[in-house]
């Protein structure tokens, strides 16, 4: 049963949403998850999701499609593209459920950027992958 599943604090990774230019001179925006753990991560499982929450009370909340994705692996210092994201959604909260092992111990957490987080303000370069970005730990 879950209550009897002990999860540790999650460490050493981190999601990042991050801005390149393809070969047609375009934004593209990818959500990367970066391992900084000195041991590879294994199962890991990705579901993603865009909501709203309406305060008006009014029929306005939205929501995206929940997608799912698995990685076997994910070596230590490394990263994989989860999924590609379009700028439309950064005004909803998106979340990125993430859960995997290190060894034989399972680790989870949820990372939500906020609606209005992924703004040119908020851009840093995110080592190692020499982008623009935004970066969840």
């Amino acid at each position: 049963m879950k209550k009897d599943i002990i999860f540790h604090p999650v460490k050493g990774i981190q999601v990042a949403i991050v801005r390149s230019i393809n070969a047609l001179n375009a934004e593209e925006w990818n959500v990367i998850v970066i391992n900084r753990n000195d041991e590879p991560v294994t199962s890991m499982f990705v579901t993603s999701k865009g909501y709203s929450n309406s305060e008006s009370g009014v029929n306005t909340d939205q929501r995206t499609s929940t997608l799912r994705h698995f990685f076997p692996e994910i070596p230590a210092g490394g990263h994989v593209i989860v999924e590609p994201i379009m700028p439309d959604v950064f005004q909803l909260n998106n979340e990125f459920w993430i859960s995997y092992f290190i060894g034989s111990q399972i680790f989870d957490k949820k990372f939500i950027f906020v609606p209005d987080s992924i703004i040119e303000a908020n851009l840093i370069t995110i080592d190692p992958l020499g982008l623009q970005g935004v970066l969840h730990d």
